[in-house]
C-alpha cells in the first residue's frame, strides 16, 4: 500500500478507499493464484508427442 501515508496524521485521506486498492489490487491477486494452482495442477504434454 505504498503511497497512502498522508503527511499529517490528523488529516483523512480518500486515497486508501481508490479503486485500485479496494478493487484491482485484490483481483489481479486472485487471478495470479488461479494461474499458478493452475501450473501446478496441469498435466505436462507427454513426451512422445513432441520428439515425433
Amino acid at each position: 500500500m505504498l503511497g497512502g501515508k498522508s503527511e499529517d496524521p490528523n488529516e483523512f485521506s480518500d486515497k486508501i478507499f481508490s479503486f485500485r486498492r479496494i478493487t484491482l489490487a485484490p483481483i489481479i491477486v486472485l487471478i495470479g493464484f488461479i494461474f499458478e494452482i493452475w501450473a501446478i495442477m496441469k498435466k505436462p504434454r507427454d513426451a512422445k508427442n513432441k520428439q515425433e
